[in-house]
C-alpha cells in the first residue's frame, strides 16, 4: 500500500483509493446464498477480509502520505447474494468508497467464477447470462455506490480479449446501464479490464448515467493510474468532464 501511494504521487494523481475485495464463501444471517453452494474453484481463490490490519494499513499511509488524500473503501462481491455479511462489515467501518461487483454467479446449484461458464455453453451466452445476473446485482443490492468492471467476463474471452466484440451486446449493455443509472449510482472505468470503448460510455450517457469513476483494478503497486491518460481520452470523447474538484466523479 505504502508502494501504491508512491506510484500515484510519481503520476501527479491527487488521491488513490484504496478498495480491498470484500468476498464471502459461505452464507450468514440475512444471504440470499444460503441454498447455493460454492464451487471449490471459487473458493480457493477467496480470502477472508482483516478489517482491523487494512484500515491500520491505511491510517499508516495516511500519516506518511500527508499531501494525498487517501480513501478507504472496499470492492462488495455478489452483495445482493451476501447482502447481511456484507453490509455488517460495511455499516460497520468508515468506509469512503464502496464498489460493487461480480466475479461469481450461481450456476447449477454452485456460485461458480464467472469466467468457469466458458466451455460449458456458447461463448455468447455466458455474456448474457453474466449480465442477467449483473441486473440482479444492481437491483437487488443498494450497498454499493460504484459498478466496478461492468464486463467482467471478457478479460477471459476464449482467444483472447481483443476478439471480444462489445457491439454484440448492445442490448444487454444497455438495459444494465439504464438500471444503474436509475438507482443514481456511478459507473467505474476499470483500465485493467479491456478498457471499454467510446460507444460504451455514450451508451451509459444515454441511459442518463451521470457521472463515472476512474479504476486502474490495480493489485500491483507499478500498476496504479494505469492507462488514466486513454480512459480520460475515453470519458471525454463520451461527454464526460473532470468534476468540480480534483477528488470528484468526473460528470456529464
Amino acid at each position: 500500500m505504502v508502494r501504491s501511494c508512491e506510484q500515484a504521487l510519481a503520476l501527479g494523481l491527487p488521491a488513490v483509493a484504496f478498495t480491498e475485495h470484500l468476498e464471502f464463501i459461505t452464507a450468514g444471517d440475512g444471504d440470499a446464498i444460503v441454498e447455493v453452494a460454492t464451487d471449490h474453484r471459487w473458493w480457493s481463490r477467496i480470502k477472508p477480509l482483516d478489517v482491523t490490519g487494512y484500515l491500520a494499513s491505511v491510517a499508516e499511509c495516511r500519516e506518511r502520505f500527508g499531501g494525498l488524500r487517501i480513501l478507504a473503501g472496499v470492492e462488495a462481491g455478489e452483495s445482493h447474494l451476501f447482502a447481511g455479511s456484507a453490509g455488517a462489515i460495511v455499516r460497520a467501518h468508515p468506509f469512503e468508497r464502496v464498489l460493487g461487483s461480480l466475479h461469481a454467479v450461481p450456476y447449477k446449484g454452485r456460485l461458480v467464477s464467472a469466467d468457469a461458464l466458458f466451455g460449458d455453453m456458447p461463448n455468447d451466452d455466458v455474456m448474457r447470462y453474466y449480465f442477467t445476473e449483473l441486473l440482479a446485482l444492481i437491483d437487488g443490492s443498494d450497498l454499493f455506490e460504484v459498478l466496478a468492471h461492468l464486463d467482467f467476463p471478457r478479460r477471459f474471452w476464449p482467444g483472447g480479449p481483443h476478439l471480444y466484440r462489445e457491439e454484440v451486446f448492445e442490448e444487454e449493455y444497455r438495459s444494465v446501464l439504464r438500471a444503474l443509472a436509475s438507482s443514481g449510482r456511478v459507473l467505474e472505468i476499470n483500465t485493467k479490464t479491456p478498457l471499454a470503448t467510446v460507444d460504451q460510455i455514450r451508451w451509459w450517457r444515454e441511459a442518463g448515467g451521470k457521472a463515472v469513476s476512474f479504476g486502474s483494478d490495480a493489485h500491483l503497486p507499478q500498476r496504479v493510474g494505469d492507462r488514466f491518460k486513454l480512459a480520460v481520452d475515453v470519458v471525454e470523447a463520451a461527454g464526460f468532464r473532470a468534476g468540480s474538484d480534483p477528488y470528484d466523479f468526473w460528470r456529464v
